[in-house]
């Protein structure tokens, strides 16, 4: 049985966080719990139950597999965080975003 180290579970959590450009007060919030909560699970300094685990998934665009043992399924994840970053984009400038996206994948592919 793989044993969960809540430090890590935590570094990973506070990591997509910032990535994502959440706040600790923001997550905090649409997880419905205290920042002060938040900041002890991201510290390690306390487990989450399978509800907060489950929102955590969802809110993060990630498994429940790697925020509590650091392990990737698929790449699906990274398709959800993709398209959670695109739906924070200002409505009126996704056009621009899918342009920019595009660029880079003209300038990276090896076509």
């Amino acid at each position: 049985m793989k044993k969960i180290n809540y430090h890590e579970m935590g570094n990973r959590i506070r990591k997509q966080r910032e990535f994502l450009g959440y706040t600790r007060e923001q997550l905090a919030e649409k997880l419905e719990v205290s920042t002060k909560f938040c900041s002890d699970i991201e510290l390690g300094v306390k487990g989450v139950s399978i509800q907060t685990l489950s929102r955590l998934s969802e809110i993060l665009c990630l498994h429940t597999d790697y925020i509590l043992f650091g392990s990737e399924t698929d790449n699906s994840s990274e398709l959800e965080m993709l398209s959670v970053l695109v739906r924070r984009c200002p409505e009126k400038s996704r056009k621009e975003l899918i342009t920019i996206i595009n660029a880079y994948i003209r300038a990276v592919s090896d076509d």
